[in-house]
């Protein structure tokens, strides 16, 4: 038996998120690099699939990427007429970033695909599970 004060790392929060997210993510993101996308295009794109605007900031938390990576990779899906973008309403200094038609095209089937991949890596929990799962990892992130 252990003793109490024995630190292991599989028993570490932060290795167990790590770890689990490394086995989740890596064969989804075969399939966006498959569909001609870099993971931080897809996760762009995504975000902005369901139609709302976002603040470059905003997109740089969501995407896990800094400000200054974001802002160049915008600036080439600008280009490339996957995204536009627009003054705030409240602050003209303020760009907000909107997907467009081209880059719905670039994102093809891969929001559906996501989901099935989603429901295949979690197909061990049962339903209770899976929420309580999403539910904390929310959780989590809101206190961040």
């Amino acid at each position: 038996m252990p003793r109490a004060d024995a630190w292991a790392v599989d028993d570490y929060l932060s290795y167990l998120l790590a770890r689990a997210s490394h086995i989740v993510a890596s064969e989804f993101h075969l399939e966006v690099r498959a569909a001609g996308l870099t993971v931080l295009e897809w996760r762009v794109l995504a975000t902005l699939a369901d139609g709302r605007p976002h603040s470059v900031g905003e997109l740089a938390s969501i995407a896990l990427a800094q400000q200054s990576t974001v802002t160049k990779l915008l600036k080439r899906m600008g280009a490339e007429g996957r995204i536009a973008r627009s003054d705030g309403e409240v602050d003209r200094r303020q760009s907000l970033v909107r997907i467009t038609a081209t880059g719905r095209h670039a994102l093809g089937t891969l929001l559906s695909r996501s989901k099935r991949h989603e429901r295949s890596a979690v197909e061990r929990l049962d339903a209770c599970e899976a929420a309580a799962l999403k539910s904390a990892l929310r959780k989590l992130i809101s206190s961040g």
